[in-house]
C-alpha cells in the first residue's frame, strides 16, 4: 500500500463518483478504479458499494476514510513541518477574500499572521466565490475569506464561522429613500435592483431569496461581477442594491447606507474555507490569525 493509494481512495470517497474523482486527480478513469481494486484486495474488505449510477462507501469504508484521511494528514503535516525547519519559517501563502466583506477581519489577520510567521510573504487574490472554491479544489489557494458556500461545495472543505452579516440597502445621496433612516422589504419592492453577478455570487442570490421570502423581491436590472462596478452604477442613481453591513467601509461618502428590515435568519455567515487535508504549518498559522476577529458576530 502507497500514500497515492489513500489519496485515490480519499477522492473517489469524496466525489462519489470514479469519472469525477480521476478528473480530480488528473488520472485515467481505469486507472483509478484498478488501484482502488488494488487496495480492497490488500485489505481484504469491500470499501465501496457500486451500482450501475453511483458508489457509496460501505461501513467498513467509512471507518477507513477517517483512518485515511489521518494517515494522509500527517504524512503532509510531516512535510511541511521538514520544510518549514529546513527554511526558518519561509514560504509564501495564498490567500483569497472578498473585499467588500473583510474591510475589518483581513487588516487584523494580516498583523497576527505576521507576528507570528515573519518571513511568510502572503498573496492575496480578490476573487469570486467560484473561483475560491476552484483554487482551494486545486490547490493554487491555501485559505479563503467568504461566503460560507453550499453544503455540495464544502466536499472536502472545512468552514468556521468568523461573523455574521446582516442587510442593508446601498443607494447614491439623491435616492429618495436616503430620506428614510430604515426601510422595510415592502419599501423595496417597486425598486430597480442592482446585484452581484449570479453566476460568480451564487450565494449573494440565495441571501436575497431568503431576505424577502414570502415577499415581493425587487426586479433585478443588472448585475456586476465586482464590488468597484455596483459602486459606479449605484453612485450613477441607476438604482439600489442590497449589502451588508460593512459594505459602507468600501463606498465611503459616495453611497448612503440603510438598515433593512428582515427575517431572522437573513444573514451572511462569514468565515474561513480551507482544505481537509491541509494542515501546513502556514495554512494552520493563517487560521489561527482570524480567531481573535471572532467576536464580531
Amino acid at each position: 500500500m502507497e500514500l497515492r493509494h489513500l489519496k485515490y481512495f480519499i477522492a473517489v470517497a469524496e466525489e462519489e463518483n470514479i469519472s469525477r474523482a480521476a478528473e480530480k486527480l488528473h488520472v485515467a478513469q481505469p486507472s483509478l478504479s484498478r488501484q482502488i481494486r488494488d487496495l480492497e484486495e490488500e485489505l481484504g474488505i469491500a470499501l465501496f458499494e457500486r451500482t450501475p449510477r453511483s458508489i457509496k462507501l460501505t461501513e467498513g469504508g467509512r471507518f477507513f476514510l477517517t483512518e485515511a484521511c489521518e494517515a494522509v494528514a500527517g504524512v503532509e503535516r510531516a512535510i511541511s513541518n521538514i520544510r518549514s525547519f529546513v527554511t526558518g519559517g519561509r514560504g509564501e501563502i495564498h490567500i483569497g477574500y472578498a473585499p467588500s466583506l473583510t474591510t475589518k477581519i483581513l487588516p487584523a489577520a494580516l498583523r497576527n499572521f505576521e507576528a507570528s510567521l515573519p518571513n511568510v510573504r502572503v498573496k492575496l487574490h480578490d476573487f469570486s466565490t467560484e473561483e475560491m472554491l476552484a483554487g482551494l479544489n486545486d490547490k493554487t489557494l491555501h485559505a479563503c475569506l467568504m461566503v460560507k458556500p453550499s453544503a455540495r461545495a464544502l466536499k472536502g472543505i472545512s468552514f468556521r464561522e468568523i461573523a455574521r452579516y446582516f442587510p442593508f440597502v446601498a443607494m447614491a445621496p439623491t435616492h429618495f429613500l436616503v430620506s428614510r433612516k430604515k426601510l422595510t422589504r415592502a419599501d423595496l419592492a417597486e425598486q430597480a435592483l442592482i446585484a452581484y453577478s449570479r453566476f460568480d455570487f451564487p450565494e449573494y442570490h440565495s441571501w436575497l431569496e431568503r431576505i424577502f421570502e414570502n415577499q415581493t423581491m425587487p426586479r433585478v436590472m443588472a448585475e456586476y461581477d465586482s464590488s468597484t462596478s455596483l459602486i459606479a452604477a449605484l453612485e450613477s442613481g441607476s438604482g439600489i442594491a442590497v449589502v451588508q453591513e460593512n459594505f459602507s467601509e468600501l463606498a465611503g461618502t459616495r453611497l448612503v447606507i440603510r438598515p433593512l428590515q428582515h427575517p431572522k435568519s437573513a444573514y451572511v455567515s462569514f468565515g474561513i474555507s480551507w482544505r481537509n487535508t491541509d494542515s501546513s504549518q502556514m495554512t494552520q498559522k493563517f487560521i489561527e490569525a482570524t480567531e481573535t476577529d471572532s467576536t464580531q458576530r
